[in-house]
């Protein structure tokens, strides 16, 4: 009886031990294998989560930019600057500064501080100067190391004021561009196609790429169809070596008081123009954090931000037309724009579009710009 199952006994082990070693077998062969996959969604999605928006590069890098306003007994002075650091450092050209008495920056949400030099070039058109009120606000990565090369796309902010006219597109047409303007020397520089205008000196060149800062936009021609910009490796050390060693109590800022007082009906509205599109721009991109800080108290106090977001939320786009203005009494302005909104409520397949006259009030608080109020009347749907 025994030896009637001997047989299948033993081949049953035999068929174990094969199919145990074809198991190592095949884990060998894999493991010494790569195994390549290539599934074009995959890379799709990959090459688009590298390439940011162009209206998001914009938008937070307008955060950073501000609009420098120098003052002295003969003349105003304006140009530009932006945020890299934590200590509210801002990085702009000397010649912007340099015949300044006292400085003013504006930040992209319209608030006014005074600032004071940290350093400043002799021969290189380089300045740093700082806001205490900015420290730990929002900053531009800057490129530490790599140089742009000819062919690079770039985008040109100036001051954050006239938004729509500031922000310039563009790509590195040449580099190690070397001359002198107004006593700097200019060296390494790169030419590019973006225009830089007087209100562009001291803004950031920005690569499309990366979003980083790779110059400071200084010098144009004439005819506006070149300029140029300090590559921004060129110069980090010797900016970085003025912050370090200069502390606040060491500088000497403009008093706060004077900010405004002299400003006039136009500037005003120039201003009241500017935050009415940020707004309406914040919106847009639905950085509801942006706009939200643009209201006056009396308006925060009754809308939370939260209800305040989930008023916005909904807008699937929004555009808007030319901005009319107006002076009331105590410098307040009054800013009517038409906005066009489509609109996606969760339970709809379709959107809607809606244009809406909406009336703006501009006016100080704290000395500073704010919304005081917001009506509107729906002009057609």
């Amino acid at each position: 009886m025994h030896k009637k199952h001997t047989g299948p006994i033993i081949a049953t082990v035999l068929a174990a031990a094969l199919g145990i070693g074809l198991m190592f077998l095949i884990n060998n062969l894999w493991s010494s294998q790569t195994i390549a996959v290539n599934n074009p969604i995959i890379n799709k999605v990959e090459s688009e989560s590298r390439s940011s928006d162009l209206k998001s590069i914009i938008h937070e890098a307008e955060k950073s930019v501000v609009q420098i306003e120098g003052q002295n007994e003969y003349s105003n002075i304006t140009g530009s600057g932006f945020i890299f650091n934590d200590k509210g450092d801002i990085i702009t050209n000397a010649h912007v500064v340099r015949d300044a008495d006292v400085i003013y920056v504006r930040t992209a949400n319209a608030r006014v501080y005074p600032a004071a030099v940290v350093g400043m070039g002799q021969d290189t058109d380089v300045a740093v100067i700082r806001v205490p009120q900015l420290a730990g606000h929002n900053a531009l990565t800057v490129e530490t190391e790599k140089q742009a090369e000819t062919g690079d796309e770039v985008i040109a902010l100036g001051s954050p004021h006239g938004f729509q006219n500031t922000v310039t597109l563009g790509i590195i047409s040449g580099t190690e561009r070397d001359f002198s303007v107004d006593g700097f020397n200019y060296d390494n520089a790169y030419q590019i196609s973006a225009r830089i205008t007087h209100g562009n000196s001291g803004g950031p060149l920005i690569s499309r790429e990366t979003g980083n800062v790779i110059g400071i936009n200084s010098v144009g021609t004439e005819d506006g169809t070149i300029g140029f910009s300090i590559p921004i490796v060129d110069v980090i050390d010797q900016v970085t070596k003025w912050t370090n060693e200069v502390q606040n109590d060491q500088l000497d800022f403009a008093s706060s008081s004077d900010i405004g007082k002299d400003t006039k009906s136009d500037e005003l509205i120039d201003s009241a123009e500017y935050i009415t599109t940020y707004f309406l721009d914040s919106i847009a991109i639905r950085d509801y954090v942006a706009a939200y800080t643009l209201l006056g108290s009396s308006m925060q106090l009754s809308n939370s931000y939260t209800e305040f977001r989930d008023g916005y939320t909904h807008f699937a786009d929004l555009e808007y037309g030319q901005p009319s203005s107006k002076l009331l009494d105590d410098n307040q302005i009054e800013v009517t724009i038409d906005v066009t909104v489509k609109t996606k409520l969760p339970d709809q397949l379709e959107t809607k579009e809606e244009t809406t006259s909406y009336k703006f009030i501009i006016g100080h608080e704290n000395n500073q710009f704010k919304i005081l109020s917001i009506t509107n009347t729906k002009s057609q749907g």
